[in-house]
């Protein structure tokens, strides 16, 4: 658009009628934490002063869009050498109150069996060591998130792994029975509360610490607004004056003892002729990759997998987009992984399905140079979706990438082919397939000593991914259906949703 508006309507203007400053721009308006449409120059000095603010606010933090018109990008200022002047942005950590201090630890002396829940505030906070030795001293184990996973390392005795429907069976286990729930740093999504059904001891409290109080807040908790890190340490100081210790006993070590047979279990599975998700997954883990290796993923059935599985080894490697589980952002992902840690290996894996959807920045690194390692795990088709829909009574729809038939006018026809390494050497990327263990570590290990971007295409077995581990996830199954089974479906959610929390 022009903000004189005199070539209006021009190329790719949305022109409203009841709002004539509507433009493509606003699209961004739900996904900016500070907006802002600049239509004379002066106006870009606050606007770039709000933008920064909110950048390096550690709460307010996200997305900025400042647009510009067309007319007025090309136009000369005059901008005072003070706007242009170098700024240093002090990122400062919110203490605690001694109040809050004194509030969370009376809430944690009351408990028998708390759980912490690490977010992605630990992350960010840079609160790892503190959080381990807290729950270290008091005898309280934690589930991790998606943000959360890879602060603390896999094999810490009180981490239970992924906590929730994507979670571990010992994390809601303990969840199911615990007393109080000390979220760090999480804004309590509904993959990591199973719709609210997990917490389901109906004498469970909630203390929240949080930077944002519009997290803070949630599930009716003690709301502690404060920094991880800091509100960690002054209550590890109080809460050790009162010699204070869980009564979890040994179902920590008991739980977590179990946990790692059953990933044992699932990192060596033989299945006839093809490969399992979860075998891979382990083979990467365990045998084939460097420690210090960032992984990238967000869609499908690999993040599930990988929150429940995946044993970080070394702090700060473990990258999932899973707010919203957008599909193809994972090889954008990986490429910007690399530009900021250009000296590690940088490995995205991702489902076939989440590959088609976005696969073109591997061109942009092969124009940069900078290398990254594709695993795209071929199922044939979208079966987390399609898994999804099965457990609600619906046929199969769509997710399976087969051809139509004539004779039932569905895609119930044979499995389509794909080469995925060959498309990734149209794109001049270096392409390698495997469908056994010895292909697999074979094209690994050639990926690695690559100078170039990598795909390697792996055949797995459709439906091979991990189950759910005592976890539910609250969908919008319909009440009325022609459909016995979608009507079944229904009714099995009602008697679940009556052990949610309301409040």
């Amino acid at each position: 658009m022009f903000a004189s508006r005199q070539p209006d309507p021009v190329l790719q203007q949305i022109e409203t009628p009841h709002d004539y400053s509507n433009s493509a721009n606003d699209a961004f308006r739900s996904v900016s934490r500070y907006w802002d449409r600049v239509n004379r120059p002066e106006q870009l000095m606050s606007a770039m002063i709000n933008a920064m603010r909110v950048l390096t606010d550690p709460a307010e933090t996200g997305a900025v869009t400042v647009a510009l018109p067309q007319d007025v990008q090309g136009e000369a200022f005059d901008y005072p050498v003070e706007f242009l002047e170098k700024r240093v942005h002090h990122i400062e950590r919110r203490f605690p109150t001694p109040s809050q201090v004194e509030r969370s630890v009376e809430a944690i002396a009351k408990a028998r069996k708390p759980l912490v829940i690490l977010g992605g505030g630990v992350r960010y906070s840079e609160a790892g060591e503190e959080l381990s030795k807290f729950c270290k001293a008091f005898h309280i184990p934690f589930g991790e998130t998606q943000a959360g996973k890879g602060t603390i390392l896999w094999d810490n005795p009180y981490n239970l792994s992924g906590i929730g429907v994507t979670g571990s069976q010992s994390a809601n286990r303990l969840a199911k029975e615990a007393d109080l729930i000390l979220a760090v740093g999480t804004r309590m999504g509904d993959f990591t509360t199973c719709s609210k059904w997990l917490f389901q001891n109906p004498e469970a409290v909630f203390l929240s610490i949080n930077v944002a109080s519009f997290d803070a807040y949630k599930l009716n908790s003690i709301p502690i607004i404060a920094d991880a890190k800091a509100t960690l340490t002054s209550i590890t100081e109080k809460l050790k004056a009162q010699a204070y210790r869980s009564q979890w006993g040994k179902k920590i070590e008991e739980e977590k003892a179990l946990w790692d047979k059953e990933v044992d279990r699932i990192y060596s599975e033989e299945l006839p002729n093809t490969l399992s998700q979860g075998r891979v997954l382990g083979e990467l883990n365990d045998r084939l990759l460097p420690p210090d290796t960032i992984v990238v993923s967000g869609s499908g059935s690999i993040p599930s997998d990988m929150q429940r599985i995946w044993r970080t080894r070394k702090e700060g490697t473990y990258h999932m987009e899973y707010a919203f589980s957008c599909m193809g952002y994972e090889v954008a992902g990986a490429l910007g992984a690399k530009i900021a840690h250009p000296a590690k290996e940088i490995v995205a894996i991702i489902g076939d399905g989440a590959y088609t959807m976005l696969h073109t920045e591997l061109l942009t690194s092969i124009q940069e140079d900078k290398k990254i390692i594709v695993f795209v795990l071929d199922n044939a088709g979208f079966h987390c979706i399609d898994n999804l829909q099965n457990s609600q009574g619906i046929v199969h729809y769509g997710n399976e990438w087969r051809k139509r038939e004539k004779d039932t006018g569905r895609l119930t026809g044979r499995s389509l082919t794909v080469d995925y390494a060959l498309n990734a050497q149209s794109w001049g990327a270096a392409g390698f397939t495997a469908s056994t263990l010895a292909e697999l570590k074979k094209a690994t290990e050639s990926a690695l000593k690559e100078e170039r971007s990598c795909v390697i295409h792996v055949h797995v077995a459709p439906k091979s991914m991990t189950n759910g581990y005592e976890s539910w996830w609250r969908v919008g199954t319909a009440e009325v259906s022609g459909n016995p089974e979608v009507v079944e479906a229904w009714k099995e959610l009602q008697l679940e949703i009556v052990k949610t929390r309301k409040f």
